[in-house]
């Protein structure tokens, strides 16, 4: 890495730029750890409170991350093209990229459905739904974060079928429904609370992406309802629009 301070001391915003300018280069390579402290310090004639300061932005803009007790690395998750389609479905879009996915079961329970998880799976408010919440790898990096409603009446005994480890399609089939459709998508974005920074391994400061949809079955009754947070550093989302015409044309 060739950063050099432009006077006697830099300040924090000098060896961020300084730094930030070397990981987008591919002075640093991605995996790399920074130098320690005392290095930085040296290098650019800063004091440890500036180095300190310029590493945590470099972390809040989601270059760096911070492994305790080990040091600070540069992040080399590349970042994930998801796409968005009426057959949505998240190994499939991680494996086309050459990508493994995996997920792990957070937390599964029974319980009334609020109002707003009511009216997207058509049921009458409080009726019981099953909740589910799951966190999706990519190569072992955490990438989203669900929070996943499925009607009880319809699916009996459904936590247990969770105890397996399979996706949501997995599941599903096990009950008779080996396809199903995304009927609604709704974008937007905020920032992260601690935990769910926590789970996703970023910083507060760093947005995340939600995804809120609504899939249904083939005879367009809905049978789930989610809300997928995702590391917005790592992902990019796109919609789908030729296979929504192709799915258009079979319908037919």
């Amino acid at each position: 890495m060739t950063t050099e301070p432009s006077q006697a001391s830099s300040s924090w915003r000098d060896v961020q730029d300084a730094l930030g300018a070397a990981i987008r280069l591919g002075e640093i390579p991605p995996g790399s750890r920074l130098p320690t402290e005392p290095v930085l310090m040296a290098r650019f004639g800063a004091g440890r409170h500036s180095v300190r300061r310029a590493v945590a932005a470099l972390a809040a803009e989601g270059l760096v991350r911070t492994r305790q007790g080990s040091g600070t690395y540069v992040r080399e998750a590349p970042v994930l093209d998801y796409r968005l389609s009426e057959r949505t479905r998240f190994s499939e879009n991680l494996l086309e990229q050459g990508r493994e996915p995996s997920g792990q079961a957070l937390d599964a329970r029974e319980e009334p459905a609020s109002p707003a998880v009511a009216e997207a799976l058509r049921l009458p408010p409080g009726e019981p739904v099953f909740r589910v919440r799951r966190l999706g790898l990519a190569d072992g990096v955490p990438v989203n974060l669900s929070d996943s409603h499925f009607p009880a009446r319809r699916f009996p005994g459904m936590l247990a079928a969770w105890e397996g480890g399979g996706g949501v399609s997995a599941v599903l089939a096990t009950y008779g429904i080996p396809d199903y459709r995304r009927i609604a998508s709704t974008v937007l974005t905020r920032l992260p609370n601690a935990e769910e920074a926590l789970l996703l391994d970023q910083a507060e400061a760093q947005p995340v992406l939600i995804i809120r949809k609504v899939d249904a079955d083939l005879s367009g009754i809905p049978i789930a309802c989610s809300e997928t947070i995702w590391a917005g550093e790592r992902v990019q989302l796109s919609v789908d629009h030729a296979a929504r015409e192709e799915n258009r044309h079979v319908d037919r």
